[in-house]
């Protein structure tokens, strides 16, 4: 990948780089061989601001292309060269789980740290569940909901974040911006710092995105931002809810089968009764009959 722009480093009057910095090419390769790690991205982001912005335009780019190859080039798909807010706070999207505060943007009573997530599916089908009927034909990627269990009081809580393709053009933005929906008031974006809006203020979620995340009713709430990122929290429905439903299911089933056995074999002895045998059954004479009879039809 050959990159003939080239950008010049602005230092600070402590910076120490003095003697320039390597080829973009030589940048570009050596992070090619790294696979894209994204903790050295950030290191290097730290440098200067040259190395900053080399990492905003090609490694983050580079870093989610290799990540979600499909997700990324749907992304694209509509002629945007430029995913929304800036590929960096996409690449913390895709690998960064928010957390919570206590009395923060979810006015939630639990603690949960943010913390980086080894291994993320993004669903387009979950995507669509959260959209209300009039806004399905939006396409918004939404990830599996990231599960903290036992939170006191909350239960066990999951967090979900996902992003919009092309949102400025979305019907979910124009119905927030005929309801005439507010920012929240303190809160902004954890990926673009871009303010937000509420979903649950605006009333379009739906019945399904609960069904679909396997929550509770009125236990889910979702935001989202002026650039297109979503995110949101759900209390988790117990797994034991559906356990207790399985068992008896199985028992019906099984003392169903019982009687079905038991009422054919009444129906055998009757038969043999019939036939002049015994209990357990024909006299081998007339059981020989009756199979070269078979035989023979």
């Amino acid at each position: 990948m050959i990159l003939p722009k080239q950008y010049r480093c602005t230092h600070s009057p402590t910076c120490q780089c003095t003697r320039g910095h390597l080829n973009e090419d030589v940048l570009l390769l050596v992070f090619q061989h790294l696979n894209w790690n994204p903790k050295l991205v950030a290191t290097l982001s730290c440098v200067c601001k040259w190395f900053d912005d080399f990492a905003k335009r090609v490694l983050w780019k580079e870093f989610c292309k290799t990540r979600a190859p499909r997700m990324m080039l749907d992304l694209q798909s509509s002629g945007s060269h430029c995913i929304d807010g800036n590929w960096r706070a996409l690449g913390k999207l895709l690998i960064y789980c928010t957390g919570c505060t206590e009395g923060g943007l979810f006015n939630s009573s639990v603690q949960i740290p943010g913390h980086f997530v080894y291994r993320t599916r993004f669903s387009r089908t979950l995507g669509r569940s959260l959209l209300p009927p009039q806004c399905r034909t939006d396409v918004l990627y939404v990830s599996d909901p990231c599960e903290h269990l036992d939170q006191g009081e909350e239960g066990d809580v999951g967090l979900f974040r996902g992003i919009f393709k092309s949102f400025p053009t979305s019907k979910v933005r124009k119905v927030i911006i005929n309801k005439a929906v507010p920012f929240h008031p303190s809160e902004v974006c954890p990926y673009c710092k871009a303010k937000l809006w509420s979903m649950l203020q605006a009333n379009i979620i739906p019945q399904s995105a609960c069904a679909r995340l396997e929550a509770y009713e009125d236990c889910i709430e979702y935001f989202v931002c002026l650039n297109g990122h979503l995110l949101g929290i759900c209390t988790l429905a117990p797994l034991s809810d559906s356990e207790e439903a399985v068992p008896s299911e199985d028992s019906n089933h099984a003392e169903k089968k019982q009687d079905n056995c038991l009422a054919k074999e009444n129906g055998l002895k009757r038969r043999h009764s019939l036939l002049g045998g015994s209990e357990n059954g024909p006299s081998p004479q007339k059981r020989l009959t009756s199979s070269n009879q078979c035989n023979i039809d």
